[in-house]
């Protein structure tokens, strides 16, 4: 069964085409990267996909159900954990799920024992009646996450869950999501994290400027890049000559923010002489080498032609909303 079908979505605020009629399908029980640099249209599409949000064009559905026509239909079926999580700091952990029950309607005795189920299954149990405004933000994460799942929804919708974590507790999320999946959950996955979606998705979209640029298995979407890259960082200053001079070798890839030099080459490792030499002839001292094999970071260049990573957080994702109907 399809879990989420979009077609032809769109969202604009004013003149800005924030979303620009995109299409996509996540099959039933998949781990779906929605994957794009801050401003891409990925938070504009999940809030459209969970009735947050009107959409100006197109049309999706959601656990079978039209998200404008069937909106209540939609919210019974899916838990959402967003960017901004709407935890109340005065409450305690345990308070807030067990209120999060009685708004699913679940009678007393059984929130209860949902609460303590969920604040074990995210390792809270130790701190469930601590108010939540001394939560860490890894805490507040997987808080916000047990409350998305109050009442087993059939999909679950994480806009951005690691953002800003230290990798200890962005590695438990992912191993939360991961046993959420296990357990046949479809969860849908934006990210700005290459690694993330790498190590998380089934399936990934690549979202750019409102329009998907890419659409498949991790593995399949680096396969379509080809080549190894290498990496070299020279002194400073010698950035622009070295580049100069190893164009001739290979094919150049727009510079990362630290000014490393990227030659993308055929022969892999084999081609990593006559690139150290070349530039030993022409008085460049090589600081650092790495040869890297294609990643997601690659196959957004090779589709957008600059890097994910290291964005500004520019792009046209207005912040204003209006409220879907209900």
């Amino acid at each position: 069964m399809t879990a989420i079908v979009v077609e032809g979505l769109e969202r604009s605020f004013g003149e800005v085409l924030a979303v620009q009629g995109i299409d996509l399908r996540v099959e039933e029980g998949e781990i779906y990267g929605f994957l794009g640099p801050n401003g891409a249209g990925k938070t504009t599409t999940v809030r459209m996909l969970t009735t947050l949000l009107l959409p100006t064009g197109g049309r999706a559905g959601v656990a079978g159900f039209d998200v404008v026509a069937e909106a209540r239909q939609v919210r019974a079926s899916i838990g959402v954990a967003l960017q901004e999580a709407a935890l109340d700091p005065l409450m305690t952990g345990r308070e807030l799920i067990r209120l999060q029950a009685t708004l699913q309607g679940l009678p007393t005795a059984a929130g209860r024992k949902r609460a303590d189920e969920l604040l074990d299954r995210v390792d809270l149990s130790y701190a469930a009646d601590r108010r939540v405004g001394g939560y860490s933000g890894g805490m507040k994460r997987r808080l916000d996450l047990a409350a998305a799942l109050v009442h087993e929804p059939r999909v679950l919708f994480l806009d951005e869950p690691t953002t800003g974590l230290d990798p200890v507790s962005r590695k438990t999320i992912w191993e939360e999501v991961q046993a959420l999946n296990d357990d046949g959950t479809t969860v849908f996955l934006t990210t700005q994290y290459l690694e993330e979606a790498d190590q998380l998705a089934d399936n990934v979209g690549i979202i750019d400027r409102g329009l998907i640029v890419a659409e498949g298995t991790p593995e399949e979407l680096k396969g379509e890049v080809g080549n190894p890259h290498i990496e070299l960082t020279v002194g400073e200053g010698a950035v622009p000559e070295a580049e100069r001079v190893v164009a001739e070798l290979g094919k150049l890839r727009p510079r990362k923010g630290d000014g490393r030099v990227l030659l993308e080459v055929e022969n892999g490792a084999g081609d990593i002489p006559r690139v150290v030499r070349a530039l030993d002839e022409a008085g460049i001292a090589v600081e650092s080498l790495e040869l890297v094999r294609p990643t997601l970071d690659d196959v957004f260049v090779e589709k957008t032609g600059h890097h994910l990573e290291g964005e500004d957080g520019s792009g046209t994702e207005p912040a204003e909303e209006e409220p879907a109907a209900t």
